[in-house]
């Protein structure tokens, strides 16, 4: 039996996951997920009134509130049987596109780059613009001070990291301007979402707000700031770091099913026809599989929920039972969701990966001549990986943020052509079911939802973390990311920086929440689960 090892909490990541894995001859050989906090959003709805739902959702995440309240808004429309108008759907789409350009990179300078940047290495480096000697004394003083501050919680001079000292600075210089490009994609979704996060002008039925020539201006000002940086920046920094790490392209490969929902509507309101189209890949062969959302199954054998049989979440129910944490019974509080009894991965690899099997000519670009770029031209499976997930992400910020610009440019010649709704006007009906499909950054979103007497009756979730951190089913099969950890490589089972690489590549979001910090104490209070 090969040597147990936790990491409990993992750093940076939303909520609190814990990973404990078997290592033997230095690869990890079985790994185990556990979520380690119940909210209970689905109790939460029971009773209430349905327009309340896309407010309340929102709470759900901090970084992704915009989804979960279009996927809530459209949960509830189904159910309506409306519609928004044209307007309403540009408005949503620069809405919800802000918040992935702002998760996105989040993601990928402030959660996973600390795995393969090494902060303090930049010390060594030997810059000649002022610009980067300005940051290297920035790094000199957290150093000096013993205090790490954002650069805290990682391995460092760790023999994983393999950059030179000035690249390592030169991504530290960019990790800062990120910080800026964050509150930018911030600002956007404000402009029309009302605040940043929770907004408040996407209810069901469309939006309530109609931009001034102000409103569009400033928007589309911040927005090519971010799609320059983006162009200039953020894809540059993926491709010089990206040789360095090309053990990755085999390394935290998981379980070659992807899903996705699609997100972006055109004017159909075609889910296949959205900008990343709905569909999805199974058994690692690259072509595009028809999915519904009837063929969902959520299993609860190793989950602190009171046991039943796999149910489709418009019949699901969320019981919690806690028990004792013990991996070969129940250890976390996420479900495992599947779809035809599959486990599936989601995220922007999957969104890419199905866009592209489905004949998107920009998803095709990008793709295409990121891996000629690489040198690696045509080996479509090095994307099925840990770096896979990094270049996805990274060259969908930049689908976003250009089909953002197309988007606003509709939106403009809406209005000059009087075309100003915003908002279908409906009545509560007393009965009736109703389901959105959708995606957050992370991944694919769920929302189903019955309605009786003119009050929720039954609203079930399905994050995309739920779908990625799930633990195994009824049948032992590991979900997404237990699966990606087997065979990954731990040369210092001390320091696992490999482990948090295979998990940071699907950015996991366990509850977006906050520690219990005592004011006087600052000491970390524990939940206590009787």
């Amino acid at each position: 039996m090969g040597k147990r090892i936790v990491i409990d909490p993992i750093p940076r990541v939303e909520g609190h996951l814990g990973i404990e894995i078997e290592v033997e001859d230095s690869k990890v050989k079985n790994a185990w997920t556990s979520g380690a906090l119940f909210r209970g959003f689905e109790i939460i709805l029971k009773d209430r009134d349905p327009r309340d739902a896309w407010l309340l959702t929102q709470r759900i995440c901090g970084v992704c509130p915009t989804s979960h309240a279009h996927t809530s808004a459209m949960c509830i429309e189904d159910s309506y049987k409306i519609r928004p108008p044209d307007n309403a759907r540009i408005i949503r789409n620069l809405v919800e596109g802000s918040q992935f350009l702002h998760s996105h990179i989040l993601w990928f300078y402030h959660l996973t780059g600390l795995d393969y940047v090494d902060v303090v290495s930049a010390l060594s480096a030997k810059p000649t613009e002022q610009y980067l000697k300005n940051v290297q004394a920035k790094i000199k003083t957290f150093v000096d001070s013993g205090q790490l501050g954002p650069f805290a919680n990682a391995y460092w001079g760790h023999p994983a990291y393999k950059l030179p000292p000035d690249l390592n600075l030169l991504i530290v210089a960019h990790y800062l301007e990120a910080l800026e490009m964050q509150s930018e994609a911030s600002h956007l979704s404000a402009f029309f979402g009302g605040k940043m996060p929770m907004v408040q002008a996407t209810p069901p039925g469309g939006v309530t707000c109609t931009p001034s020539v102000e409103d569009i201006s400033n928007f589309l000002f911040r927005l090519k700031k971010i799609q320059a940086w983006v162009d200039n920046v953020f894809i540059p920094d993926v491709l010089i770091i990206a040789p360095y790490y090309l053990d990755y392209t085999v390394i935290g490969r998981g379980v070659g099913n992807y899903l996705a929902w699609g997100v972006f509507e055109n004017k159909s309101f075609d889910p296949n026809k959205r900008t990343l189209p709905m569909g999805a890949i199974y058994d690692w062969q690259l072509k595009r599989n028809e999915v519904n959302h009837k063929d969902v199954a959520e299993h609860v054998k190793h989950s602190w929920y009171k046991d039943g049989p796999p149910l489709n979440p418009a019949e699901g129910v969320t019981e919690p039972d806690f028990t004792d944490y013990d991996t070969e019974k129940k250890y976390t509080w996420a479900k495992a969701p599947r779809m035809s009894d599959k486990p599936m991965e989601v995220g922007a690899l999957s969104r890419m990966l199905v866009a592209y099997v489905s004949g998107n000519e920009t998803a095709k670009k990008l793709i295409d001549d990121t891996l000629n770029k690489l040198g690696v031209p045509g080996k479509h499976e090095i994307l099925l990986s840990v770096l896979g997930r990094a270049a996805a992400r990274a060259l969908e910020t930049k689908l976003i943020a250009d089909a953002m610009v197309t988007w606003t440019m509709e939106l403009i010649e809406n209005l000059k052509s009087g075309r100003n709704e915003t908002y279908t006007p409906h009545e509560t009906p007393e009965s009736g079911i109703g389901a959105g499909l959708w995606e957050a950054p992370r991944g694919a979103l769920g929302h189903w939802y019955s309605l009786k007497q003119g009050k929720v009756d039954r609203y079930q979730i399905i994050t995309p973390t739920a779908w990625n951190v799930s633990p195994r089913d009824e049948k032992g099969v590991r979900g997404p990311i237990e699966e990606a950890l087997v065979g990954t490589p731990v040369v210092d089972v001390k320091r696992p920086v490999e482990v948090l690489r295979v998990v940071h590549s699907f950015d996991p979001c366990i509850a977006c929440t906050v520690h219990i910090i005592d004011p006087e104490t600052n000491e970390i209070r524990k939940f206590r689960v009787s």
